[in-house]
């Protein structure tokens, strides 16, 4: 069964070059899932039918419906073919409209990401996830310290700096990691950049060609998927069980692929913490495969449990020369800074430098500073101190409300690491709707679905860590009386 559509090779520009029929055959297929042209549930044809039907190579019709299925479009059922996803006839997202004409291939992959990751720019409140308690940070403590400087001082960052970063704050950073997460480094191996977000784009950028094979945990970070599909690379899912990324199964599943991100202290959505034996399968994978392993630790600073207990990042182990560390502190101090940083190896300083530079030049040298002394003085330090006894306390009030207010319905369970706590229901069932209804009562719930690419898990992610105890317990009850009605 041939798709409906034109024939990209006769209508290919004449030049015939191969990305640009990919890029046809690509868009034909999509622009039938989204038309309705194949319905949700439609087996497409073979690939060797399908190509000889449109009249392109073989490699050609595999590499559009491949990059369909990391994008979530089309999903491959082992044994039996490649499906037309439920999920793909949903509708879009509230005011997304579709990218505007002029765009390049990649502005338009860029602006695409929209119906993948929509960032939050509204004010927090409960129980959105990956927000920091913000009302106590020592704002007097960060303006005396900026006050502080000298005139001499103030000129010289008033110029244009490294693109790599202040260095005394790469240096502050350097000691930090050592301390805190058990990572050996040199102050020359920290980037500095705007945030992790920022991080993985200039990993991608640097690291990966348009068509590379990324493995991706699955469900994961969509800000992950976003950027790397934007760079046109192909975000692979793979399952996770108790001990996260199963890279057994994603080795043999995409044998070429060329890097693998991964939050392996506290996996993103499900928190689960991947054990040592899958961390050092993990890098044997990388250096037999020579490819690249991103250890994103974006909460890794809140382990609750005393600091012989906490579980040291994955790029302090040996072997981990393939491991590019990304760091933030839009977790550990507030996102307002946008700051966060990238350690990558020797070799590769220089280009990561370049590509900050390319961007945005660099950070804002009073901001770079101010940071620098706020960890060099400790006050980091006892800044987390506060906020691990704090949000651990705010996890015991949100397990308890939700229990009290669900009469039982919704049993949280307690969790010695992380920002937020996660409720899984059955696979494949509905968690939107609760989702929905918890909005329009002023609730943020995150439903699981959201964040899986193949994976049928579901549930509900719920944020504790940025609100009071009185406002957890009101969303609590919002959130309590909704599961007793279902």
């Amino acid at each position: 069964m041939p798709v409906a559509g034109a024939n990209p090779k006769t209508t290919a520009p004449r030049d015939g070059r191969l990305g640009q029929l990919r890029q046809q055959v690509y868009e034909q297929l999509r622009s039938a899932i989204e038309q309705g042209r194949l319905p949700a549930g439609t087996r497409l044809p073979p690939s060797r039918e399908h190509a000889a039907s449109l009249g392109v190579s073989r490699n050609t019709v595999l590499w559009a419906v491949q990059r369909l299925q990391a994008e979530g479009y089309v999903e491959a059922r082992v044994g039996d073919g490649t499906y037309v996803s439920q999920a793909a006839g949903a509708p879009p997202p509230q005011g997304l409209v579709a990218p505007p004409r002029g765009l390049s291939r990649r502005g338009q992959l860029i602006a695409e990401t929209a119906a993948r990751w929509r960032p939050p720019h509204v004010a927090a409140r409960a129980f959105r996830i990956g927000a920091p308690e913000v009302d106590t940070f020592p704002f007097a403590l960060w303006d005396r310290l900026a006050r502080q400087a000298r005139p001499g001082q103030r000129s010289a960052r008033a110029q244009y700096l490294d693109p790599a970063g202040d260095p005394e704050l790469r240096q502050a950073v350097a000691l930090w990691l050592w301390a805190s997460r058990g990572i050996r480094c040199d102050a020359a191996q920290v980037v500095v950049c705007s945030g992790s977000q920022q991080g993985i784009d200039l990993i991608a950028r640097l690291l990966l060609d348009v068509g590379d094979e990324v493995l991706v945990e699955d469900p994961g970070y969509p800000g992950i998927r976003a950027s790397l599909l934007g760079h046109g690379v192909l975000a692979r899912p793979v399952a996770l069980d108790a001990q996260g990324l199963r890279i057994d199964e994603g080795a043999a599943q995409w044998p070429g692929a060329r890097m693998a991100v991964v939050t392996p202290t506290h996996q993103f959505p499900t928190g689960v913490c991947m054990g040592l034996a899958r961390r050092q399968a993990l890098l044997q994978w990388a250096r037999t495969h020579d490819a690249w392993v991103v250890e994103d630790d974006y909460d890794g600073e809140f382990q609750y449990g005393g600091a012989a207990q906490r579980v040291p990042a994955l790029c302090s182990l040996p072997g981990s020369e393939r491991v590019l560390y990304v760091g933030t502190f839009s977790k550990t101090l507030h996102p307002g800074l946008r700051l966060g940083f990238v350690v990558v190896p020797p070799a590769l300083v220089e280009a990561f430098a370049m590509a900050r530079a390319i961007t945005d030049r660099h950070a804002p040298g009073d901001t770079q500073a101010v940071l620098a002394r706020f960890i060099a003085e400790g006050h980091l330090l006892r800044h987390l101190r506060q906020m691990r006894e704090l949000y651990q306390a705010r996890q015991r009030v949100l397990v308890d409300a939700l229990a009290d207010t669900s009469g039982g319905a919704l049993q949280l369970a307690p969790s010695d690491r992380g920002m937020h706590l996660l409720y899984e229901a059955a696979p494949g069932s509905d968690d939107e709707t609760l989702s929905r209804k918890a909005l329009t009562a002023g609730v943020m719930l995150a439903p699981l679905s959201r964040y899986a690419m193949q994976s049928t898990r579901r549930g509900w992610l719920l944020g504790y860590a940025g609100y009071s105890e009185a406002e957890i317990v009101a969303a609590a009850r919002v959130v309590g009386g909704l599961a007793r009605m279902r």
